[in-house]
């Protein structure tokens, strides 16, 4: 699993902890604000309505981050673009703290939102491109596992500040706390490069990534798919996290529980990390994917139906976190494969992050869905849905376990459409 780490060039080793350390810290941001709405909500008095703005707002706006994020690095290169993606979430965010009043935090949240829709494409091709066909999954996958870090630290800062401070100004500590960043921005900027093919990539007669290139035909069919794959693993994944205290309420476990059970769906989603990157090398991206979809919907059914003690909720918490949440370390490598170097992160945002915001829409559909069905009725039916999504979108993509990036770039130089192509493939 880590002889990729071991046999490593140092760009290939500074871009992962770049790529690490990034992801890490765009996940403690976005999940650090859900545990603090309790508190702002108790401080500010704030109706359900504006709550669920606050708490959903950032992850619309990411498909227009995501989407120029991705043109941006096309034309001008990967680690600039990171760089400043960074710092743009970790203004905002430290701005949001200093809020006065919910329309002043909206905006800040809103303005947030653009920066981390940039950061997963981004990095994401950046890896993909310094890392070869054998063990781009294993490496992209333990990126990925970066999640459950960050996700894991917000549940520690958010209880501990939450416990020792006076909420007033608990959450606006929690927020400043973002600025750590800034030295991830700093080691990027001191160790980390653009690759090679990229670089080839800008000297060569492809046409430069531009708003239209996601309605090039040599790429539609592609992006369709890949949109709807992402589509449903994001719908299920939100169904289930975002609604998750409020079934264990309903059953009533314990507040002391329910971080426990996070911090062990956090642990799991490691766990799963680590497995789909390792199956994703070992027998394909989509086999990969559908085996872990289908034991999302089985795990999680038998989560909304089984009467849960503590710890019962923590056992079933670790395996819904791990095929749940786990399977994405199988995502980045399989689209960074599906789109050639000239338009990969400006499909991949586009993809990634309409994905991420449509698939939101989960959230408010099993609130609505849940006032005529139960709650854990309506998780279930909202997950069968989704993955089946998700499954139809892989069923009609291709496999691209160890597809050269070069390979991929040949077709779509040919004319074909290379997700849908029979591109050459480095197995071995």
């Amino acid at each position: 699993m880590l002889a990729w780490y071991k046999n490593g060039t140092p760009q290939q080793k500074n871009t992962f902890w770049a790529c690490y350390s990034g992801w890490m810290l765009d996940s403690f941001d976005m999940q650090l604000f859900s545990f603090l709405l309790p508190a702002l909500t108790a401080v500010w008095g704030l109706a359900k309505g504006e709550v669920g703005l606050l708490g959903t707002i950032a992850l619309i706006v990411t498909a227009v981050g995501g989407w120029v994020a991705g043109i941006l690095s096309d034309r001008y290169g990967r680690v600039r673009i990171l760089i400043f993606s960074i710092i743009w979430f970790t203004s905002f965010g430290v701005l949001a703290g200093f809020a006065r009043s919910f329309e002043q935090l909206l905006v800040a949240r809103t303005l947030q939102g653009l920066g981390f829709g940039g950061e997963w494409a981004v990095g994401a091709a950046l890896m993909a491109e310094v890392i070869g066909a054998r063990d781009r999954g294993k490496a992209l996958g333990f990126v990925q596992s970066s999640f459950a870090l960050g996700w894991a630290l917000a549940v520690l800062v958010a209880t501990a500040l939450l416990a020792w401070l006076p909420a007033e100004l608990a959450w606006r500590v929690a927020l400043w706390s973002g600025v750590i960043p800034a030295t991830v921005v700093l080691f990027i900027r001191r160790n980390v490069k653009d690759s090679t093919v990229f670089e080839r990539s800008l000297r060569s007669n492809a046409p430069r990534a531009s708003l239209a290139s996601i309605f090039d035909r040599r790429y539609a069919g592609t992006l369709i798919l890949s949109s709807m794959l992402v589509i449903g693993l994001q719908a299920g994944c939100y169904a289930i996290l975002v609604w998750l205290p409020s079934l264990l309420s309903e059953r009533h476990v314990a507040a002391g529980s329910l971080i426990a059970t996070v911090l062990v769906m956090s642990l799991g989603s490691f766990g799963g990390f680590v497995s789909s990157a390792y199956l994703a090398d070992k027998v394909g991206r989509r086999p990969t994917l559908i085996g872990m979809s289908v034991c999302a919907w089985a795990v999680t059914v038998s989560y909304m139906f089984m009467p849960l003690s503590p710890v019962l909720a923590a056992v079933m918490g670790f395996l819904v976190g791990f095929s749940a949440i786990g399977m994405f370390a199988a995502l980045g490598p399989f689209l960074s494969e599906l789109f050639p170097t000239h338009v990969r992160t400006t499909c991949m945002g586009f993809a990634y992050n309409v994905g991420k915001s449509v698939g939101a829409g989960s959230v408010v559909g099993v609130g609505f869905l849940s006032a005529h069905i139960g709650l854990a009725n309506s998780m279930g039916a909202f997950c069968l849905v989704a993955y089946a999504i998700a499954v139809f979108g892989i069923l009609l993509l291709p496999e691209t376990r160890g597809v050269a990036i070069e390979a991929v770039d040949a077709v779509a130089q040919g004319g074909g459409e290379p997700g849908l192509a029979d591109p050459l493939r480095v197995h071995g």
